[in-house]
């Protein structure tokens, strides 16, 4: 029976963000979802305590009227959530949360095995598995696309440009895994409701010794945008080099 703890974020569902004539992002009407990537953690956790027989306990850190991602996550199958929340844990860095997380799991929880996403779909910063690896003196295996448990090792395959790495690490440990891993599932409404029938913890600022200080300012959080010259470029040889030569006076070739 393994104990298995899989982390989540809810984030700013990009669908919804606008962007205002000055290219600021207008967030006024934005809806929220669950992380694209933690819904692959999610599954992999679940995927892994139907084979091995556990439990699977989500973990997320947020601010207070984040309520809707904790019932989003339990509906896709933990058996309970632990809710890390405070009006300040907006906007955190990667440092705090795994900070946060870490004093949480490591007082709380008894874990052998640790599901992360291999980044956020805000973000995609990639730091908070490692870092919560760090923190609770773990292995941790990041990009992760198979996994499988045996003889209380963990083993896991990770896609490189020459071929596939085959990993292997002592419980407990932490991986950060691929969206490729699996398919996550869609609950139903029988999930849905369910849902709001399973244990919640929540945990907020004061009963936790602090996070660690941030280190990063956000100074302004502009759209990208992409300007087009419309040239048009004949497909023949004085066509390809007047394309290259294009290429070269913008700084995109050297």
């Amino acid at each position: 029976m393994l104990n298995i703890v899989t982390c989540f974020k809810w984030v700013i569902d990009e669908a919804y963000i606008k962007v205002g004539a000055s290219r600021e992002l207008d967030l006024e009407w934005a809806d929220y979802k669950l992380s694209d990537y933690d819904r692959n953690a999610i599954e992999e956790a679940m995927r892994i305590a139907d084979i091995e027989g556990g439990t699977v306990t989500a973990v997320t850190v947020g601010s207070s009227d984040a309520t809707k991602g904790i019932k989003d996550a339990l509906s896709r199958g933990p058996e309970k959530a632990i809710f890390i929340n405070d009006p300040a844990f907006t906007d955190l860095e990667p440092s705090q949360t795994a900070s946060l997380l870490a004093e949480v799991i490591a007082s709380r929880l008894q874990y052998d095995l640790i599901i992360c996403g291999e980044g956020s779909s805000d973000l995609y910063a990639q730091q908070v598995g490692p870092r919560l690896a760090e923190l609770l003196d773990i292995p941790c295996i990041a990009f992760v696309s198979k996994l499988d448990i045996k003889e209380r090792q963990v083993i896991a395959e990770r896609k490189m440009e020459d071929g596939i790495e085959v990993v292997t690490a002592p419980l407990p440990a932490l991986v950060t895994v691929l969206p490729d891993i699996n398919s996550p599932r869609i609950p139903g409404l029988k999930d849905t409701l369910g849902a709001a029938k399973k244990s919640v913890i929540s945990i907020g600022k004061e009963e936790l010794t602090g996070m660690a200080k941030p280190h990063l300012e956000t100074t302004a959080i502009e759209a990208a945008t992409m300007e087009r010259h419309c040239i048009k470029f004949n497909p023949d040889a004085e066509g390809i080099k007047q394309f290259v030569d294009a290429l070269l006076k913008e700084g995109v070739m050297g």
